[in-house]
């Protein structure tokens, strides 16, 4: 038991270690990653939905619904 207690205690130590060694983003870098995930989300959501709607053109004329 005393193996788990130091091994639990030796990895949030190095957790605790790792958190503090990262960097995080400035406000400006942080709006415009957002920015650029936000208008590819919404270029992949219009492309996906004109292709669902040509996808459902072709099946409508080859099932004939």
């Amino acid at each position: 038991m005393s193996t788990w207690v130091a091994r639990s205690r030796a990895f949030l130590s190095e957790t605790v270690s790792e958190v503090k060694k990262a960097t995080f983003p400035a406000k400006d870098e942080l709006i415009s990653t957002t920015i650029v995930v936000l208008v590819t989300s919404a270029i992949f959501a219009v492309f996906l939905w004109v292709a669902d709607i040509g996808i459902n053109w072709v099946m409508s004329g080859v099932f004939g619904r």
